[in-house]
């Protein structure tokens, strides 16, 4: 089974992003579980969301407290929140955000990947300027770097869970494809698939 915590505030589409992925590799074969788990509900509140997938039935229903990946789609939360905590050796912390992986300074025997899905969001009128929607840039770069789904998939299960502005969530999801940078333990590359 492969387990993905998502870390982000209400509003940024953390829900969404895990759903719309379940549906993406549901698509592809596999068997998905995605739910959510809020504080206070509220916009801008901090937000987790639970994805698993496995080729097997999956009889766990309780939150990913040891995950294989990580998705932080609001990187205030990498001073506030231990995002890292539980993360599997090997695995993936993806982060919005404009920096490189080397210079978030983040360290741990996982991998680390970027995308600065804020301005791919903003690119394309995805929420507003203080409240972008990156939820699809995002599902876009986790395609690349865990290559656990194909884009293709995203782009085809986007319509079900983004209803509106189609065209611009596909376009943004491609783009954060191409953009993620990634820092594995045998360097920075830049674009993907890794």
């Amino acid at each position: 089974m492969i387990a993905t915590r998502f870390h982000g505030r209400g509003g940024q589409g953390s829900v969404i992003a895990s759903k719309l992925l379940a549906s993406a590799l549901f698509n592809e074969g596999w068997q998905v579980q995605a739910f959510p788990s809020f504080g206070a509900e509220r916009t801008g509140a901090p937000v987790m969301a639970f994805l698993r997938c496995d080729h097997a039935p999956i009889n766990e229903h309780y939150n990913v407290y040891e995950p294989d990946h990580v998705v932080v789609l609001d990187p205030v939360l990498l001073k506030t929140v231990n995002v890292t905590a539980g993360l599997k050796p090997g695995g993936w912390l993806l982060v919005n955000s404009p920096r490189t992986p080397e210079e978030l300074g983040i360290e741990g025997n996982f991998n680390v990947a970027t995308c600065d899905g804020t301005a791919i969001a903003l690119a394309h009128g995805l929420g507003s300027r203080t409240s972008p929607i990156v939820n699809t840039a995002m599902a876009g770069a986790f395609a690349a770097v865990t290559a656990l789904v194909s884009l293709d998939a995203i782009l085809g299960a986007i319509p079900d869970y983004v209803p509106s502005n189609v065209a611009a969530n596909q376009s943004a999801a491609r783009e954060a494809f191409g953009k993620t940078l990634v820092r594995d333990r045998s360097g920075v590359r830049s674009g993907a698939p890794v």
